[in-house]
């Protein structure tokens, strides 16, 4: 029975291994992975954890201070008593324990601008964080239908080769009646031989482009990595019935990097009024309790302490006069930066809408090459139609037959390729319309 156990168990742990192996990726399934292990979005998380003690931090500065300290001194010779103040030669041994505590009353409101600032620090740290998300995002998708555009351009090379194999076999049938010259059945040799040599190159781009799909996941297992047997079909869409100026609104409204420079605007505002706030008095209000035991007094050590303890309490004010111009030139530095966050927001802005502008042109050429390369295969494959008929019986030479068979597979294959690239440009262009970049 032991032994049954552990067949089982190993049969188990094998079938797990094998499913591992087996697992095709889909691109949901590939965004996602790449959103919880890119090592970019984990540092700028262990960004938002460290601004969020900057909050912990700022509100700390509200808080009372308090501080233990305690000495211990040995005196030899001529020495104050510590307890009488009397100078007497003498060896003593004292300890001097105390607390101290102090609180900001006022500073130029600089603790609560900090604290804003925190708040706002983490907000926008948090859209830096979903604007790496966004990039990514578009990477993967992009790598991805890579995969896809060349598993399907593989196809198209594999079909065209059996083809060409069916067209031996019947050439070397007429070769073999008399119909058409030996030199014809060279002639598709060396096709298929070509379309051989096109298979492996397929091949090799398609395991590269596995490779780098595989990479950007940060997946090292390469030879079992594989995507899903999906057909993505052309989607519907009706983003452009929306103008270039209408999706550059709408993606004012939700992008994450505009966000990020208006929170930089609001942190560069902020740093001014942290600035200024040095140049006004400073009120705090301490508290300090002190006590000592000495050895050379006839009291015991609690004793002591309860018998010589003190307290002192008070206000303090700190007015700043001249400090070598270093607040003035923190303020102008502040403001300097303020003006510079405002002009990057105006760029970032300008940036975008030319982003946008791009990927619409760029949709609209896609679609419109997508099409126009549907057209041309259907005017190949009607061409070739004609071409096997005369070349079965005789009438068109093999190579007039193969160049007019090389140019369905070129039109194929350029159907693969703009198929692919159109549905890319097209889910970049609703993208920035806020449509998710996973939903194909």
């Amino acid at each position: 029975m032991k032994k049954n156990r552990i067949t089982i168990v190993l049969l188990s742990l094998t079938f797990g291994l094998i499913q591992a192996q087996q697992k095709k990726w889909t691109l949901h399934e590939c965004v996602e992975y790449a959103l919880e292990n890119n090592i970019t979005i984990k540092q700028a998380e262990l960004d938002l954890e460290s601004i969020e003690l900057d909050k912990i931090d700022a509100l700390g500065n509200f808080l009372p201070s308090l501080n233990g300290r305690a000495s211990l001194t040995e005196s030899i010779g001529l020495g104050t008593n510590p307890t009488t103040g009397v100078l007497e030669n003498q060896a003593v041994m004292s300890v001097s324990p105390g607390l101290f505590s102090s609180v900001t009353l006022f500073d130029g409101l600089r603790n609560l601008n900090r604290l804003n600032r925190a708040k706002l620090s983490a907000i926008a740290n948090q859209y830096r964080l979903d604007d790496i998300k966004d990039d990514i995002r578009l990477f993967v998708a992009n790598a991805y239908l890579r995969v896809v555009s060349d598993r399907e351009s593989l196809k198209v090379q594999q079909a065209q080769y059996e083809s060409t194999k069916q067209d031996l076999q019947r050439t070397k049938e007429l070769v073999d009646a008399g119909i058409v010259p030996e030199g014809d059945l060279f002639e598709i040799e060396a096709t298929a031989a070509t379309q051989e040599q096109s298979i492996v190159n397929a091949e090799n781009t398609l395991r590269i482009s596995k490779i780098s799909l595989a990479q950007l996941l940060l997946i090292t297992d390469y030879e079992s990595f594989d995507i899903s047997e999906e057909d993505y079909l052309v989607p519907a869409s009706t983003i452009f019935d929306v103008s270039p100026k209408g999706v550059y609104e709408k993606a004012l409204t939700f992008r994450n990097d505009i966000k990020l420079s208006q929170s930089n605007v609001e942190l560069a505002e902020k740093d001014v009024k942290i600035s200024k706030g040095a140049s006004y008095p400073t009120l705090s209000a301490f508290m300090n309790y002190n006590t000592r035991w000495a050895d050379n007094i006839n009291l015991g050590f609690v004793e002591q302490f309860w018998t010589f303890d003190g307290m002192s309490y008070g206000l303090q004010l700190d007015i700043p006069i001249f400090n070598g111009f270093a607040n003035k030139n923190a303020i102008k530095r502040s403001q300097i930066n303020l003006e510079r966050s405002k002009l990057q927001l105006q760029q970032d802005k300008l940036d975008l809408e030319a982003t946008v502008n791009q990927a619409y042109t760029d949709a609209i050429g896609a679609a419109k090459t997508y099409e126009a390369a549907q057209k041309t295969l259907k005017a190949r494959k009607t061409a070739f139609g004609y071409s096997q008929e005369r070349f079965n019986v005789g009438l068109l030479n093999s190579f007039d037959f193969n160049q007019s068979k090389q140019a369905v597979v070129q039109a194929e294959a350029q159907v693969v390729r703009s198929k692919y690239d159109y549905i890319f440009r097209l889910k970049v262009l609703e993208f920035y319309f806020g449509i998710p970049i996973s939903q194909l």
